[in-house]
C-alpha cells in the first residue's frame, strides 16, 4: 500500500508540472523563450553532417509507425512467452500514449519552432509525441526487463541502453528542430507521470496471476 502511494504521489507531481508548464506554453510562450533558445543554441551548435544522421536514424525510433510496431511486437511476444499481464499492459500503455498526444496536441496547438527542419513534422508542437511515446513504451519495456530478467550485469546494461536511448530521442528532437526543448520536456515529464500511475495496477494484477498460477 505504501509502495502505491509513492507512485501515485510521484504521478500526480508529474502531472502537476505538466499542467503549470503546459499553461506557460499556452498563455504566456515568452516567458519559455529564454529556456529555449539557450538549449536550441547549445544542441545545434555545428550540425555535422555526421551527427545530423545519427539522430535522423535515432528520431525514427519515436515515430508513431516504429512506435506501434514495437508495441506489437512486445504484446505478441510477451503473449508468447505467457507473460500476459505483461503483454496487456504494454498493449495498454502503447494506446494511452497515442491518444494523449493527439488530444494534447489538439489542445494547446503550439506551432513547431521556425528555425530549419532537418527531418519534416508535420501537425503541432507539444508536447513532443515522440518523447512522451518513447518514455511510455520504452520505460514500460524497462519495468519488464527489470521484472524478468535476473539482477546483474545484463539486466543493468540493457536498462542503461533503453534509458539512454528515451534521451536520445528527446535530443534529437530539439536538434533536428523540431520540437522546442520545452515539448521535450513536457513529453518526457507527461510519460514518466502515466508509468507512474499505471505501475501500481499493473504490478498489483501481475503478482495475483502469478501467485494463482496463471502465469510463470
Amino acid at each position: 500500500m505504501q509502495k502505491k502511494q509513492i507512485y501515485l504521489l510521484q504521478a500526480s507531481f508529474a502531472f502537476l508540472l505538466f499542467v503549470l508548464l503546459g499553461y506557460l506554453v499556452k498563455f504566456y510562450p515568452e516567458s519559455l523563450v529564454s529556456f529555449d533558445t539557450s538549449i536550441q543554441t547549445e544542441v545545434r551548435a555545428d550540425l555535422p553532417a555526421n551527427v545530423t544522421q545519427f539522430f535522423k536514424l535515432i528520431t525514427l525510433t519515436g515515430n508513431v509507425a516504429t512506435q506501434f510496431g514495437i508495441v506489437v511486437i512486445l504484446a505478441i511476444f510477451f503473449y508468447l512467452k505467457k507473460w500476459y499481464v505483461e503483454s496487456a499492459y504494454v498493449a495498454i500503455n502503447g494506446v494511452v500514449a497515442g491518444l494523449l498526444v493527439m488530444t494534447l496536441k489538439l489542445l494547446y496547438q503550439r506551432v513547431r519552432p521556425t528555425i530549419t527542419h532537418l527531418v519534416f513534422a508535420g501537425g503541432y508542437s507539444f508536447p513532443s509525441g515522440h518523447s512522451m511515446g518513447s518514455m511510455i513504451i520504452i520505460g514500460t519495456l524497462i519495468i519488464v526487463v527489470h521484472q524478468r530478467l535476473k539482477k546483474g550485469i545484463l539486466r543493468f546494461a540493457i536498462e542503461c541502453l533503453l534509458g539512454l536511448l528515451i534521451s536520445l530521442v528527446g535530443l534529437s528532437r530539439i536538434y533536428l528542430g523540431v520540437h522546442f526543448p520545452s515539448d521535450v520536456l513536457g513529453g518526457f515529464i507527461l510519460g514518466y507521470g502515466v508509468l507512474c500511475l499505471g505501475f501500481p495496477y499493473y504490478d498489483k494484477r501481475r503478482f495475483n496471476w502469478r501467485f494463482r498460477g496463471k502465469q510463470p
